[in-house]
């Protein structure tokens, strides 16, 4: 599983590493190697310049000045201001016998690449002043160290001013920061370099985060025991007004692997929806008659609901039955301004909009927010975006990033909301029902390419889950 450590986490990890016994000086020896050794991987020999901060990012900065320097690599040094007596910068700064050049927007115009070793993810204050002007100046590729100087590696929101890394080159374990946006957008590519701290260090800290990848959850198999009573059954309330949103949800759970999907729908409405797949089963039933057949554990209200006293009522019927519920779309539109209608539901799926409008304004940390949201609720929350957040009540989350943007369209979080469905169907638990069903979804949508609608998604989600089991 890929960790995601704060910058404070960070900070506990080398120091329980020193504390074992691995000098400082040999983790920014490391450090500074591998920062060298991407730039000669990715850019040719050019006028350098590293621009170094007087803290342990600087001193990273200047063991990879002088490594390429010792390489032919022609580089200099403009030093923001001299690291503190005694420290491991100042070891590094100890050893560079290159030239210095004035820390001066024209320097930094004139280099054919920059590294950015300036501020680290811990940055507590804006970047301002001559830090701003001389990042602005840049025209030519950056190697960020650790993150861009101005990205906040906890929240990835830029804090004053950030500049575009072509290439970002961090330590150990990402953080929150790399995958979060619009952090994840100023670093470029990531690589996270091994610079010898042990695996050991992470039982110390007790990362609640994770990168969102197949490692943290296993998908259910279907064996010679299986049968579709034994893959559980999905009941998805549809309404009139919006039936596609109803009918994408209920074949992205039947194709995510449910062993029965049912609309549950008014009599107007029944012969739409009837005329959907043939596998799909509709009923006309009333939700009490329904929720009298305990095979009908799980079940979807959202996708093309009204969001009214109707759909509130049934909210509250199906939280009163015990039965895990995902809430989406409608569902989170009626509880507007009131989230604790929604308490106790087996997860909730809003976009920014809806939570803003449940929760209020979620401020710069969308991590925090997150999980904020999913203590208050007992309830996983599950934050779409480019950067899809999924929060556990226990404090467990994890960052999507595999989304692509074509995923923008209408009616690709009704194929989310009934994958997720059919995985809590399946006996997935709601955090890591919610993890696979948004990996699964990205997947989904980069196997299709460009031109991408909701229906496409859902043929691909049988390689995307294949795809799984092959790294097992």
């Amino acid at each position: 599983m890929e960790e995601l450590l704060t910058p404070t986490e960070m900070a506990a990890a080398d120091a329980a590493a020193i504390a074992a016994g691995i000098p400082g000086t040999a983790l920014m020896a490391a450090a500074g190697m591998a920062i060298a050794r991407a730039a000669r991987r990715r850019f040719r020999p050019t006028r350098t310049l590293v621009l170094a901060g007087p803290g342990n990012n600087g001193g990273d900065g200047y063991v990879a000045a002088r490594l390429l320097e010792g390489w032919g690599w022609p580089v200099a040094v403009a030093a923001l201001a001299p690291p503190r007596a005694g420290s491991d910068a100042a070891w590094a700064a100890a050893q560079w016998r290159g030239p210095m050049r004035p820390f001066a927007p024209a320097e930094a115009a004139r280099a054919g690449l920059v590294i950015d070793a300036v501020f680290g993810a811990g940055l507590t204050r804006p970047v301002a002043g001559e830090v701003a002007a001389m990042l602005a100046a840049v025209t030519a590729p950056i190697l960020a160290v650790d993150v861009p100087s101005g990205i906040d590696g906890a929240t990835g929101e830029v804090r004053g001013t950030a500049p575009q890394a072509t290439l970002t080159v961090t330590f150990f374990r990402r953080k929150p920061g790399h995958l979060l946006q619009p952090g994840r957008d100023h670093c470029g590519e990531v690589l996270c370099a091994d610079i010898g701290l042990p695996g050991a260090v992470l039982a110390s800290i007790g990362a609640r985060c994770w990168r969102n990848t197949p490692a943290l959850w296993r998908l259910p198999r279907p064996d010679g025991a299986t049968h579709k009573h034994s893959r559980g059954q999905v009941t998805i309330l549809g309404g009139a007004t919006m039936p596609g949103a109803a009918r994408l949800a209920a074949a992205a759970a039947r194709r995510a692997g449910a062993g029965l999907v049912t609309i549950a729908t008014a009599p107007i409405a029944a012969a739409l929806f009837r005329a959907a797949a043939p596998g799909l089963l509709v009923t006309e039933a009333p939700l009490a008659e329904l929720l009298a057949d305990p095979r009908r554990k799980v079940w979807l209200l959202g996708p093309g609901l009204e969001p009214g006293e109707a759909t509130r009522a049934a909210l509250r019927a199906l939280r009163g039955a015990g039965r895990q519920v995902v809430g989406d779309a409608g569902a989170l539109g009626a509880c507007a301004g009131m989230p604790d209608a929604l308490a106790g539901l087996a997860v909730i799926t809003p976009h920014e909009g809806e939570f803003a409008r449940l929760f209020g304004a979620r401020g710069t940390d969308k991590l925090a927010a997150t999980r904020a949201a999913a203590a208050r609720l007992g309830t996983v929350v599950l934050l779409k975006g480019a950067d899809t957040v999924i929060a556990a009540p226990d404090g467990r989350a994890a960052i999507n990033a595999n989304a692509p943007p074509s995923l923008a369209t209408g009616g690709t979080g009704d194929v989310l909301a009934g994958v997720i469905a059919a995985l809590l169907a399946q006996g997935m638990a709601p955090f890591e029902a919610s993890c696979a069903a948004a990996w699964l979804h990205g997947d989904a949508a980069s196997r299709h390419g460009p031109g991408l609608i909701a229906e496409d998604l859902i043929p691909q989600l049988a390689a995307a889950m294949e795809s799984t089991h092959e790294r097992v």
